[in-house]
C-alpha cells in the first residue's frame, strides 16, 4: 500500500504540548482545565479555528479520562493525569503476525466521546502517548461518522508498545469499507472530491498486559487531527516576520548510519524521521540511558539514532516513519509529549518556532525545486530550528553526509510551496501528492504561556 500523502522513513508531525482547556465533551472551549491543579501550562485539548482546514482534539486531562465509557479502565489523577487497568474485562488470544508468537493478554478499553469535527474531513490521523513497561501493550482504533451519517468500522490506528520484546510495533494494512480506506497510519476518505466526508470520530483504546500482572500501561494522551485541505500546487506566500531566530538543536545526519541495522527501514539512509525526532527530542533534554543503548554496536557513532530507529519501527509498513509511532516515541521521555499536526502556513511555523518550538515537517520535491538540497524526493523529514532575517528557513537536514553539515538555509518561497501543497509533477511529469503542511510537534507536556500562546495562534489549540 502507498500512502495519500508522501512518506519516505519520514514524516512525523506533532505537537509538543499546549494547554487548552477543554471540555470532556470533545469541543474546545473557555471552561478551565478539569484536572487537579492544573494552570496555564498543560497537553493540548485541541480545537480548530475559524477558516482553517484543520480540527485538532485530545483526551489527556483527568477530567477528559473520566468521560467515554469504560471497560475495565479507569482514570488516574496526578501530576500527568493517565488511562490504566481496573480490572481486565477479559482475555484474548494474540498472534503476532511479525513473529508468530501466540499469547493471551487480559485487556480493558476507553472509547472516548463522539467528537464533531469542525472540517468535513478527508483525513484524519490519530495520536497517542503513552508508558508500557515489560508485558504490555495498547492498541488505537478511530471510528469515523460520515456526512450521511453512516459509520466505518472500528479501524486499527496502531499497535504499540515502546520496546519490541512482547509484540511488534504495527501498523495494519487492508483495511477498507468501499469508501474510506487506512492507509499505514491515516484514515483517508477514497472519494474526497464525489463521496462523504468524514464529519465525526472516535476513539476506542485497549490497554494490554499479561494475565494475572498487578499494573498495566498508561495512556497520557490519545486524539486526532481531521483535515481538509484543499488540492493545490503552489500555496500564497506569508510574510516573514523580518527577524532572525535560531534554535540550538542538535544536528544528526542519517548518513552517518548508512548500512547500519538494515532491518529497520533498510538501513540508517531511510531514517530521517526517527533521526528528526531524536535531534528533538535532544532539544528538549531527553536522551535514551545507557541500558536503552546496549544492544547498539559500540562502534557505531550516535547510538540514539539507531535506537530511536528501532523504537519507530513499523513492522507492517517496513519502514521508521510512521507519524503516530514517531510522536509516540518522543512521549517516551519525562515531561515529553507529542502529536501529529498541519499547519496552514510558514508564518505559523514561525510562530512556533520564535516560541522555542523546533517543527518536524514532512516534504516532497524534485532536485531543481529547493536550491541548495542538493537531491529531490518522494518524501523526507526535517527540523525547522530557525528563520534568517529576510524569512529564509534555517532547517536540520538529516540527509547530509556528516553531522556537521545538517544545518541548511533554504528559500522561503521555495520551502512553503514544497511542503503546504498537495499536489505536485515528478521528474517524470506525472502528477503526484503532497504533505499538506503535515508535521511533527513534540514539547513538554506542560509548556509555558508563551508556548501555549503560540500553539493557540496557529490553531493547534
Amino acid at each position: 500500500m502507498t500512502a495519500p500523502t508522501p512518506r519516505r522513513a519520514l514524516l512525523a508531525v506533532a505537537l509538543a504540548a499546549a494547554t487548552a482547556a477543554t471540555l470532556p465533551t470533545g469541543r474546545a472551549t473557555a471552561a478551565p482545565d478539569p484536572r487537579p491543579g492544573s494552570g496555564a501550562g498543560s497537553l493540548p485539548g485541541g480545537g480548530g479555528a475559524p477558516g482553517r482546514p484543520v480540527d485538532n482534539r485530545f483526551w489527556y486531562a483527568y477530567g477528559h479520562w473520566q468521560a467515554g465509557t469504560h471497560g475495565g479502565t479507569t482514570a488516574v489523577p496526578g501530576t500527568r493525569p493517565g488511562l490504566e487497568i481496573a480490572a481486565a474485562a477479559g482475555r484474548t488470544e494474540y498472534t503476532d503476525p511479525h513473529t508468530g508468537r501466540r499469547a493471551v493478554w487480559e485487556h480493558a478499553t476507553w472509547t472516548s466521546p463522539v467528537h464533531r469535527s469542525t472540517v468535513p474531513a478527508t483525513e484524519v490521523i490519530a495520536s497517542w502517548n503513552a508508558r508500557t513497561p515489560a508485558g504490555t501493550w495498547i492498541q488505537t482504533e478511530l471510528r469515523g461518522t460520515y456526512t450521511d451519517g453512516t459509520v466505518t468500522p472500528w479501524y486499527v490506528m496502531g499497535r504499540w508498545a515502546s520496546g519490541d520484546g512482547d509484540v511488534r510495533r504495527t501498523s495494519v494494512d487492508g483495511q477498507t469499507d468501499g469508501r474510506s480506506t487506512v492507509w499505514t497510519d491515516t484514515l483517508a476518505v477514497d472519494h474526497p472530491g464525489t463521496g462523504p466526508r468524514i464529519t465525526a470520530w472516535q476513539l476506542r483504546v485497549t490497554l494490554y498486559r499479561e494475565p494475572g500482572a498487578s499494573r498495566g500501561p498508561t495512556v497520557w494522551l490519545a486524539g486526532a487531527m481531521a483535515s481538509d485541505v484543499p488540492d493545490r500546487f503552489t500555496v500564497p506566500a506569508s510574510t516573514p516576520s523580518g527577524t532572525a531566530h535560531e534554535l540550538k538543536v542538535p544536528r544528526y545526519s542519517q548518513e552517518v548510519h548508512a548500512g547500519q541495522y538494515p532491518e529497520y527501514d533498510n538501513g540508517g539512509e531511510a531514517w530521517c524521521s526517527p533521526t528528526s525526532s531524536q535531534m528533538t527530542v535532544e532539544f528538549w533534554g531527553g536522551k535514551p540511558g545507557a541500558a536503552s543503548l546496549s544492544w547498539v554496536d559500540p562502534a557505531y557513532a550516535d547510538p540514539q539514532v539507531c535506537h530511536a530507529a528501532r523504537s519507530t519501527y513499523d513492522a507492517a509498513y517496513k519502514g521508521c516513519g510512521n507519524w503516530p509511532f514517531n510522536a509516540a516515541y518522543a512521549a517516551t521521555y519525562p515531561g515529553l509529549a507529542g502529536v501529529v499536526t498541519r499547519l496552514g502556513s510558514l508564518a505559523d511555523l514561525e510562530t512556533l518556532v520564535r516560541a522555542g518550538i523546533p517543527v518536524i515537517t514532512s516534504q516532497s520535491f524534485r532536485a531543481e525545486e529547493l536550491t541548495g538540497a542538493g537531491y529531490g524526493t518522494a518524501g523526507h523529514l526535517m527540523t525547522v530550528i530557525g528563520f534568517t532575517a529576510a524569512g529564509d528557513v534555517i532547517a536540520n537536514d538529516p540527509n547530509s553526509a556528516d553531522n556537521a553539515g545538517v544545518r541548511r538555509v533554504y528559500r522561503r518561497r521555495e520551502w512553503e510551496d514544497i511542503w503546504l501543497r498537495t499536489k505536485r509533477h515528478d521528474a517524470a511529469g506525472k502528477t503526484v501528492s503532497g504533505s499538506g503542511g503535515i508535521c511533527y510537534l513534540y514539547g513538554p507536556a506542560a509548556p509555558g504561556r508563551d508556548r501555549v500562546a503560540a500553539l493557540k495562534a496557529v490553531g493547534v489549540l
